[in-house]
């Protein structure tokens, strides 16, 4: 028997795919593919309600039916390919739902573990300044008022000259000093 592979329009659904399986040649499938594209297409996007990924599946429905024409028997074609396209976008869904579903978990157990880090952080930075303020609180009351204005007020020297009447050199000296007192007053009370 002669398969020509110039126009194939006139043979049957199951002419065509007899041809398929006899010869393994892909106009066959083709033929099936021109005739039934806007079905599968429609399908595609009732189930996907994407165009451009119902276009994608329609080539992997096609490519699909390569093989699954090799191993089944088909009477009514049509009806056969309705249920090939009903279970692979069944399937490419739950696909899909899963892995959004996997998403969802990753970005929240990064959420999560995000959220745990910043408590960490957070508890770690409330306890460095209750040392802060305890170690602050032994400094004596000279060094604890010049750091005070510095740091925390953010003042200059000549600032804190002009309003506590020390000189700039004691000044300089109490923030020196106290400076290395909080850290060994810190570090005792680790």
């Amino acid at each position: 028997m002669s398969y020509s592979t110039s126009n194939h329009s006139h043979l049957t659904d199951i002419e065509l795919v007899q041809h398929y399986k006899a010869t393994a040649n892909k106009v066959f499938v083709g033929e099936l593919y021109k005739r039934y594209t806007h079905l599968v297409l429609g399908m595609c996007i009732n189930y996907f309600k994407d165009r451009d990924v119902a276009k994608d599946m329609v080539l992997q429905i096609f490519e699909k039916l390569f093989d699954e024409l090799k191993k089944r028997e088909v009477e009514n074609f049509k009806a056969w390919l309705t249920f090939v396209v009903r279970n692979y976008c069944i399937s490419e869904l739950r696909k899909m739902q899963a892995q959004a579903n996997r998403n969802a978990d990753y970005q929240y157990e990064v959420k999560s573990q995000t959220s745990e880090d910043e408590k960490e952080t957070l508890i770690e930075e409330e306890q460095k300044l209750e040392a802060l303020g305890k170690a602050m609180n032994r400094l004596n009351p000279l060094q604890k008022k010049c750091i005070e204005l510095f740091y925390l007020k953010n003042m200059t020297y000549t600032q804190i000259v002009e309003m506590t009447g020390y000189s700039v050199n004691e000044v300089k000296s109490y923030i020196q000093n106290g400076k290395r007192n909080l850290k060994m007053i810190i570090t005792s009370l680790k």
